[in-house]
């Protein structure tokens, strides 16, 4: 019986261990990535080179509208748009600026009532390659019925240098991984409460 846990207990460590170098190593490959398109764009505000990439797929016809998700409250749309180096015009015309959301959950809960609003089927997701299978994952349970098309951003400090030398890199990927097994957890959950018929808790 302790040979049968220690051989469980190794193989789940294994896992876990095959699982991070996979995970890191696709947060740090930059994608090939064809011209997506959408309903809509969506980007979580706190990684750099975020907001210029979706305002860039906006102006490309990637979608309708843009929501940036996250923002400060003390931010001002302004203030975003110059430090974007974007006129005034695109702003105004397309751009939603959401200031409820503190995290990631709290980012799908708002990308859900802006999307529901305007009545979005498929959405353009930009966030930090590190970030992205936590956010599409807590997107996947906000809004299950919906589509997503990931347009993940490669941190140029973990384009220029191996994840594995530098040691912020590797704690944020360390971290990222931790909270990205979470959230595949509670979308699970999730998931077993839908075929279940029971109600959701812990979701909204």
């Amino acid at each position: 019986m302790m040979r049968l846990i220690y051989a469980l207990l190794s193989l789940a460590i294994a896992g876990l261990i095959g699982g991070f170098v996979a995970f890191a190593v696709s947060a740090t490959t930059e994608p090939e990535l064809p011209a997506p398109k959408a309903d809509a764009i969506v980007v979580v505000t706190g990684g750099e080179d975020r907001i210029s990439a979706a305002l860039g797929l906006l102006r490309e016809g990637g979608g309708q509208r843009l929501l940036i998700s996250g923002v400060n409250p003390r931010t001002s749309a302004a203030a975003i748009r110059d430090q974007a180096g974007e006129g005034r015009q695109l702003f105004e015309c397309c751009v939603d600026i959401g200031r409820e959301a503190s995290d990631t959950i709290g980012n799908a809960e708002e990308t859900r009532d802006w999307a529901a609003t305007h009545g979005y089927r498929t959405l353009i997701v930009v966030t930090s390659s590190y970030h992205m299978p936590r956010t599409l994952t807590e997107f996947a349970r906000a809004m299950p019925h919906m589509d997503f098309v990931a347009h993940p951003v490669v941190s140029r400090h973990m384009r220029d240098t191996p994840w594995w030398q530098h040691p912020r890199s590797l704690r944020l990927l360390a971290s990222e991984y931790v909270k990205f097994i979470a959230a595949i957890t509670r979308l699970g959950w999730a998931r077993a409460q839908d075929v279940l018929g029971t109600p959701r808790t812990g979701a909204a």
